[in-house]
């Protein structure tokens, strides 16, 4: 059983290091410096690393910066439209730091 997944688009990026944060909503924020998270792709479930929780800390799409946007390894603008479409109308999300383990 996997912890958390990721839409498969992102899979790549995760195990080269190039996707080192997620923001979630609140059902997810429950996680803490230290933990072990199976992850698995979204689609189907499969299980395809283990990461290590860095930190979780809340934040608004408006906080979000051009750092956030690389360490999510897209633009901006990008990234909070995504965000935009995955959580309609929630205002406080939790930044998620991570890395493989």
């Amino acid at each position: 059983m996997n912890d958390i997944t990721f839409y498969q688009r992102f899979e790549a990026d995760i195990l080269a290091g190039r996707k080192t944060i997620t923001i979630r909503d609140k059902s997810e924020s429950h996680f803490k410096a230290g933990d072990i998270l199976r992850v698995g792709r979204f689609e189907d479930n499969q299980y395809f690393c283990t990461i290590e929780v860095l930190s979780v800390s809340p934040i608004t799409l408006d906080e979000l910066t051009e750092q956030h946007a690389e360490q999510e390894n897209m633009g901006l603008e990008a990234l909070r439209e995504v965000i935009r479409g995955i959580y309609p109308g929630d205002i406080i999300l939790y930044l998620i730091r991570f890395r493989v383990a």
